[in-house]
């Protein structure tokens, strides 16, 4: 076997790894990006709205005012 067959049967080898490695990243890439999309569409469903958030919000501001009356209205307080 001659020494430039020798050369381009490795090189060759060489090229087809690296470009195997190359589809098997780019595959890697294009399946995160569509997992990436289907987050991205998903996402904004399980956000909870202004209005949930107010109405909460405003039934913790009564329990906390609730609890503060009670406190004032407390016998042993001087």
């Amino acid at each position: 076997m001659e020494p430039q067959t020798a050369i381009n049967l490795v090189g060759g080898a060489i090229i087809g790894l690296f470009g195997w490695i190359g589809k098997a990243v780019w595959d890697g890439i294009k399946e995160l990006r569509q997992d990436l999309h289907s987050i991205e569409v998903e996402l904004p469903k399980s956000y909870v709205g202004k209005n949930e958030y107010s109405a909460t919000m405003t039934r913790i501001e009564l329990m906390f005012q609730r609890i503060e009356d009670k406190l004032d209205d407390k016998a042993d307080k001087p």
